[in-house]
C-alpha cells in the first residue's frame, strides 16, 4: 500500500510531460505540456512504440514539427476537447501530421493506422505557408472522430506522391474516412491526390466539411468509392467533386450553401455507378449545374435517381455530358428538381432512360 500511495504521490509531483506514462499492456500514454518539444516526445515515443501498439496522447498539445505515423499501430486523443494538437506560430509545416511512407519518400504504401478522438487546430493565420492538417499514404487506414480546423491547405488529404513526388508502386485502398469535422481549410476540406490509380476502395462517411476556399470534397479517383452521408455546407468553390468513378457511389450526401457546382462527376467506362439520394439544395452564390456526369473514355453506366435539387432560378439541375467518342447510358429518374433554369441536359452520345 505504501509503494502505491508513494508512486501515486510521485505521478502528481512530477510535472507532466509529452513522454510514456504507465498504462495499460500495449499502450503508451502521452501527455502534452502545451509547449513546442511536445511533438519531439510524441514522435520519440512513438519511434520507440512496438508494432501494434495504441498511442494515446492527451492534453493540449504544441509542436513545430510533423507528427510521424508509423504503420501498424493506432493513435487518439481522449476527445475532440480532451486533446488538441495545435501548430505553433510560425512553424508553416508541410503537414502536421503525416504517414511514415509520405515523409520517406517510399514507392509503396505505408502498413495500416488509426487516427481517432482528437482535434488538428492548424493555426492558419499564424502560418500562411504552411500545409495540410493530416496527410495520410498508409493503406486500410481508419480517421474518425477528427476535428480539422484551419489548416492552411486541405484538412485531410490522401496522397500518392510522397514529400518530394515520388509515387507508388503499389496501391492503397481499403480504408475509412467517417464522423469528422472539417473546417475552414483553405483548400478542400477532404482531398484525393491521385495521378495515378493507386488510391482506390474507401469509405468517405459521415462527415461535415465547412468553410473550405475551395471544394469541399475533392476526389481525383473514386474509383470503388463509396460517398455517402456527408454535409457540405459554406463551399463558395464548389461541394462534392468526385472524378473517375468506377463501382463507386456518391449517395444521401446533404450539400447547402455553396456556389459554382453542387456534385460534380466523372465517369469511367466498362462499370456501373450510382449518384443517388443527394439533397442539392440552398447555393449561395451562380451555379453551373447541381448534379453533374461526365464521360471519360468508352462507354459509361449510371444510375441518377432520387436526388433532390432545389436552386434560385439558374444553373441547370441534372447535366449529363459525353465527350468525343464516348457514350452513357444514365438510367435518370426520381428526381426533384425545382428552382433552375433548365431541369435536365444531356448531350449527344448519352442515352437518358428510366431503367427497370
Amino acid at each position: 500500500m505504501r509503494r502505491t500511495a508513494l508512486a501515486v504521490m510521485l505521478a502528481f509531483a512530477v510535472p507532466a510531460v509529452a513522454a510514456a506514462l504507465p498504462a495499460e499492456p500495449g499502450t503508451i500514454a502521452l501527455e502534452c505540456t502545451d509547449s513546442v518539444s511536445d511533438d519531439d516526445h510524441i514522435n520519440a515515443a512513438i519511434s520507440a512504440s512496438p508494432v501494434g501498439a495504441e498511442i494515446v496522447i492527451t492534453g493540449r498539445c504544441s509542436i513545430d514539427g510533423v507528427l510521424r505515423l508509423l504503420g501498424d499501430r493506432s493513435y487518439r486523443g481522449t476527445s475532440r476537447t480532451g486533446t488538441v494538437i495545435r501548430q505553433a506560430d510560425g512553424a508553416n509545416l508541410p503537414a502536421m501530421v503525416a504517414s511514415d511512407s509520405y515523409l520517406d519518400d517510399s514507392e509503396s504504401s505505408g502498413a495500416p493506422v488509426t487516427l481517432r478522438s482528437l482535434t488538428l487546430e492548424g493555426n492558419r493565420e499564424a502560418n500562411p505557408r504552411a500545409g495540410d492538417g493530416l496527410v495520410l499514404r498508409s493503406w486500410a487506414s481508419v480517421v474518425e472522430d477528427v476535428v480539422v480546423l484551419g489548416a492552411a491547405r486541405h484538412g485531410i488529404r490522401l496522397t500518392n506522391p510522397s514529400a518530394n513526388g515520388t509515387a507508388l508502386r503499389n496501391t492503397q485502398v481499403n480504408g475509412r474516412i467517417s464522423a469528422n469535422h472539417l473546417v475552414e481549410s483553405g483548400g478542400s476540406g477532404i482531398k484525393v491526390e491521385d495521378p495515378g490509380n493507386a488510391i482506390t476502395d474507401w469509405q468517405l462517411t459521415d462527415n461535415w466539411i465547412a468553410g473550405a476556399g475551395r471544394a469541399g470534397i475533392d476526389l481525383d479517383n473514386t474509383a470503388g468509392w463509396y460517398v455517402g452521408r456527408n454535409h457540405v455546407y459554406d463551399v463558395p468553390a464548389g461541394a462534392i467533386a468526385a472524378e473517375r468513378l468506377f463501382g463507386s457511389s456518391v449517395s444521401d450526401n446533404y450539400v447547402e450553401d455553396f456556389a459554382s457546382f453542387g456534385i460534380r462527376t466523372s465517369v469511367q467506362g466498362e462499370a456501373a455507378s450510382t449518384v443517388d439520394s443527394n439533397r442539392v439544395v440552398g447555393p449561395s452564390g451562380t451555379v453551373s449545374a447541381f448534379v453533374s456526369v461526365r464521360v471519360n473514355y468508352g462507354a459509361a453506366a449510371v444510375a441518377v435517381t432520387g436526388n433532390t435539387i432545389r436552386g434560385e432560378g439558374g444553373g441547370i439541375g441534372l447535366d449529363y455530358q459525353a465527350g468525343a467518342g464516348t457514350t452513357a447510358v444514365v438510367a435518370s429518374t426520381g428526381n426533384l428538381v425545382t428552382g433552375v433554369a433548365t431541369p435536365r441536359r444531356a448531350s449527344t452520345g448519352v442515352t437518358v432512360s428510366a431503367g427497370v
